[in-house]
């Protein structure tokens, strides 16, 4: 009843919704029992009772059973992620957000890991007289674009080389290794002044360069609205906590890392490492295809229909590595 309403439910009304053939005494002697347990709690004296997280956790472990997906949410699902197959980051954006209007809740994905994914191919483009585009072609499908601040008298020619060797010696090889080796791999590998000071500059910043890891975009959220809309959101302070866990991406992204292989995963309230988390739900499972891997899944309240949510939640991981593959 409390996860339909937001409303503590009390003995009178559990008994006369169930009919369980037992008196609203008995109903709330066992209450009683239940609160002294752990499982339920009071948030006002004069109120009924509301489950705690050990009783979600409880529920979710030893009595829910999982409800697959309708027919409707899987139609739903497979059309908003089939129109984006070619860019995983923006399938990943349509999946959050699809999750996010099925279940109400926010939808949540975070993008691939990079550093173990193998560089196909890199090109080098002059955007103006000192700085370089550097597109990184990675195997998966995956494109990233950083830009790459050069003396302005380094000549055409000597980028193309460049991009030339760049190829001959990086690609084939993951971005991981490639900070780790770049200096071997580069080194003496033009003679031309132009081409070693170009050179030189990949040597010395390339920690940064080849590391991705940092995309600002690695957490991709669905719409916030339909989670505001939910009762816990109504006073202030909640209101603000939402707000600011949408803005900080590094405190969900920190949430969300550890996921990445650990298939289905589900943390309630103060089972959280956060404690700002402690009023949320994390429904997750990781995806995994070749190279790339990372998660999928919804933030909400406590109160959630944790069978319906599981079930979509998994049902989503495996449509992102069906068009992925």
């Amino acid at each position: 009843m409390y996860v339909e309403t937001a409303e503590p439910a009390g003995s009178q009304t559990i008994a006369r919704r169930f009919g369980l053939g037992v008196s609203s005494a008995t109903i709330r002697s066992i209450m009683s029992e239940l609160e002294e347990q752990g499982y339920l709690f009071h948030p006002h004296t004069s109120a009924g009772r509301v489950p705690t997280d050990r009783a979600y956790r409880a529920y979710v472990d030893r009595v829910m059973r999982r409800s697959p997906p309708s027919q409707q949410d899987r139609s739903a699902l497979e059309a908003g992620l089939q129109t984006s197959r070619a860019a995983v980051e923006e399938m990943l954006h349509r999946a959050a957000q699809v999750l996010g209007v099925l279940t109400q809740e926010l939808g949540v994905a975070v993008g691939p890991a990079l550093d173990t994914v193998v560089l196909d191919r890199l090109e080098l483009v002059r955007v103006s007289a000192d700085r370089l585009l550097l597109v990184f072609n990675l195997r998966s499908g995956v494109v990233r674009t950083i830009f790459v601040q050069v003396p302005g008298s380094v000549a055409p020619e000597a980028v193309q080389r460049i991009a030339q060797v760049l190829n001959e010696r990086l690609a084939g090889h993951t971005l991981q290794d490639i900070r780790a080796t770049l200096p071997e791999r580069l080194r003496d590998a033009d003679g031309s002044a132009a081409g070693r000071e170009l050179l030189n500059i990949f040597i010395a910043e390339g920690d940064g360069i080849f590391d991705l890891a940092d995309e600002p975009n690695a957490v991709l959220l669905s719409s916030a609205q339909m989670l505001a809309e939910q009762p816990e959101f109504a006073s202030s302070p909640r209101m603000r906590n939402l707000l600011q866990l949408t803005e900080r991406r590094d405190l969900l992204r920190q949430a969300l890392e550890a996921r990445r292989r650990s298939g289905l995963s589900i943390t309630i309230g103060g089972e959280n490492a956060d404690p700002r988390l402690t009023d949320l739900t994390l429904v997750t499972s990781s995806y995994r295809i070749g190279d790339l891997s990372g998660v999928i899944g919804v933030i909400g309240p406590t109160r959630m229909p944790y069978d319906k949510i599981i079930g979509l939640v998994e049902h989503t991981s495996q449509l992102v590595e069906g068009l992925l593959e």
